[in-house]
C-alpha cells in the first residue's frame, strides 16, 4: 500500500470517528458549535456547547479513532488491554491544543467556562459497529 493510500485511509477513519463523536455529544444533549477549527499551529475537531443546571459549558474536543477489521479484533484490543486512541493525547498535543483553543475564545469573544474533552473512538467500519470512551475535563499538569 503506498503511503499517500494509508494517509488517506487514516483521514477517512479519522473523519468517521468525528461524525460519530459529534452525533454522541448531541445525544447527550450538547450543541455542536463548530468542527474542525483549524489554525495553523493546530485543530479543534469539535466545539459544543453544553448547559447545565448551573452553568454553561464550552467543551473543545479531542476526537482519537481506531479501526479494527472485526469486532473480534476489537474486542481482543479490548480485553487484553492494548493501546487505546486516548493514549495519543500527550503534553505536546494539549498544549497546541490551547493555543489554539485561545485563539477561538479571542475570536469569540467567550469568557465563560470551558473544558477539553476526549472522545476515545473504535471502530470496525465493514460492521458499522463502534465503541466511544468520552472522557471530560482533561487536565493539563
Amino acid at each position: 500500500m503506498k503511503q499517500d493510500q494509508k494517509k488517506g485511509d487514516k483521514n477517512k477513519v479519522g473523519a468517521y470517528g468525528e461524525k460519530i463523536a459529534a452525533k454522541y455529544l448531541q445525544k447527550l444533549g450538547m450543541k455542536v458549535l463548530d468542527t474542525n477549527y483549524l489554525k495553523k499551529w493546530g485543530e479543534i475537531d469539535i466545539i459544543a456547547s453544553e448547559i447545565t443546571e448551573c452553568n454553561e459549558y464550552i467543551r473543545f474536543v479531542e476526537v482519537k479513532t481506531v479501526s479494527y477489521e472485526t469486532k473480534s479484533k476489537l474486542n481482543n484490543a479490548v480485553t487484553q488491554e492494548t493501546w487505546r486512541p486516548e493514549e495519543n493525547v500527550h503534553y505536546s498535543k494539549l498544549m497546541r491544543l490551547t493555543r489554539t483553543i485561545e485563539c477561538w475564545i479571542a475570536e469569540n469573544n467567550y469568557d465563560g467556562e470551558w473544558e477539553i474533552d476526549v472522545i476515545a473512538i473504535r471502530i470496525v467500519p465493514h460492521e458499522k459497529f463502534a465503541t466511544v470512551n468520552y472522557l471530560k475535563n482533561i487536565i493539563i499538569e
